[in-house]
């Protein structure tokens, strides 16, 4: 078995130029008089067992680009291979099969869940509705899971309003849990926690990571956060991705402008370590009428020439480290 055999076998998602674009009507008739370029041209691998951070201001395309992924939204352009196979296109029962493969913990975890149906019904719906199970088997892999996720037995009886934010997220990671899938994407899923609590929601993440062997694709705007959870990370700006590489290459030494001033803007304690801030100007230019060549450039101090004109593509410029800038040509 050839190395390159071996390395595809441990892909388990492959993103090729994967674009979502959202259609803007207008007129009488209501005709599509252009486009939102939410994601634009990205293309990326998670390995199995891995968690890819992907960061960015909001408004970058990054939360699109988890829900493409997982077919909650349908890819303007672009290929999506799960686990050797093109999901780009499947519909109807094929796809109803492969998604048990794949689950989401979403941001809001009271928007996420029914507010009308017990803990105990929340989790084990996904169960039923593919296994067919029922009876006491399945209520006890219930109370295993939320015994999994820190959460009492009697949760089974309760509802989510009756718990607090923290509770009510790992009542949606225990329901993402339930068909042990082997992808998760976790899209800002402790944002809309408190500050005491993230770190045990993030520990539980990583903790249950090991326990089921999940691969996790890790979508958050907090720097801080993303450190601590991912073996990779992907930097997004206006709907491309500007910078990939293991997180103690993109924390010590970041190639990318963007890239840059993001982690300059990451709170330090100790006044020794601290570096100067990078003060961006301008926008976000709009993503229906993006700026031609790098989207970056008119708030880049580095920008060239080619900058506006040539769209610079995403290459490895050091082991592991790749970067979409013409400074690195």
């Amino acid at each position: 078995m050839t190395a390159e055999t071996i390395k595809d076998k441990d892909i388990l998602l492959e993103v090729k130029n994967l674009k979502t674009n959202y259609p803007i009507k207008g007129g009488f008739l209501q005709r599509k008089v252009a486009d939102v370029k939410a994601v634009d041209d990205i293309s990326f691998e998670i390995n199995k067992g891995e968690t890819l951070g992907l960061v960015g201001e909001s408004g970058c395309g990054k939360s699109t680009a988890g829900r493409t992924i997982l077919r909650l939204l349908e890819p303007t352009d672009g290929k999506i291979i799960f686990d050797g196979k093109d999901i780009t296109k499947v519909k109807g029962a094929t796809l109803r099969k492969i998604r048990q493969d794949f689950q989401m913990v979403f941001q809001d975890p009271y928007a996420s869940l029914n507010p009308t149906m017990m803990v105990g019904d929340l989790i084990s719906e996904p169960i039923r509705n593919y296994y067919r199970k029922d009876g006491k088997a399945l209520k006890q892999e219930i109370l295993e899971l939320l015994m999994k996720v820190g959460l009492p037995e009697d949760a089974y009886y309760k509802y989510p309003h009756e718990f607090s934010g923290g509770q009510r997220q790992r009542v949606g990671i225990a329901r993402a849990l339930a068909l042990r899938p082997k992808l998760i994407i976790a899209d800002e899923p402790v944002s809309a926690l408190d500050v005491s609590v993230q770190s045990q929601v993030l520990n539980l993440l990583k903790s249950l990571q090991k326990e089921f062997d999940l691969t996790f694709l890790f979508i958050a705007h907090d720097l801080s956060v993303v450190k601590h959870m991912s073996d990779r990370i992907g930097v997004m700006y206006l709907g491309g991705l500007v910078e990939i590489s293991a997180k103690e290459s993109l924390y010590e030494e970041p190639l990318h402008p963007y890239t840059q001033a993001l982690i300059s803007a990451i709170p330090e304690p100790d006044p020794r370590k601290r570096k100067e801030r990078i003060i961006l100007k301008g926008d976000v230019p709009s993503p229906i009428n993006p700026p031609k060549g790098c989207a970056f450039h008119p708030r880049c101090k580095h920008a060239m020439p080619e900058c506006s004109s040539i769209k610079p593509q995403l290459k490895e410029v050091k082991p592991g480290h790749q970067v979409a800038c013409h400074l690195y040509n």
